[in-house]
């Protein structure tokens, strides 16, 4: 299975993200994981939320903001990865002058009906 960026539609989240599902068993076949790529404008935050039962992982292409991870809060920029383990709060700050990219892969794949806004 092969998806192709530019043909793939860009939607709102629970959290206020613009995703796009690169790929998702729902979609494209593929069983245990989905990934996908959030973009923030600058100067946009995510709402807190957490996922019960996915475990996520985020991975910066481009811009810089904080997370916001349980208690801490911590500053990404491209190149950055971070385990967000299932259950734990976050949201995610564009702090630069351009847009902040996330790949974001979860474990199981995305589903709305888990993510809970705080």
């Amino acid at each position: 299975m092969k998806t192709s960026y530019h043909d793939i539609p860009v939607h709102i989240t629970k959290d206020g993200s613009e995703i796009r599902e690169l790929m998702h068993p729902a979609v494209h076949g593929n069983q245990r994981q989905s990934l996908a790529e959030a973009v923030i404008q600058p100067g946009q935050q995510t709402l807190l939320h957490r996922h019960p039962v996915s475990e996520e992982l985020y991975h910066v292409t481009s811009g810089s903001g904080l997370l916001s991870l349980g208690s801490e809060t911590l500053s990404i920029a491209v190149g950055d990865t971070v385990l967000i383990p299932p259950g734990t709060p976050h949201r995610v700050l564009a702090t630069g002058i351009e847009a902040l990219h996330l790949l974001c892969c979860c474990s199981p794949a995305y589903r709305h009906e888990d993510t809970e806004l705080l």
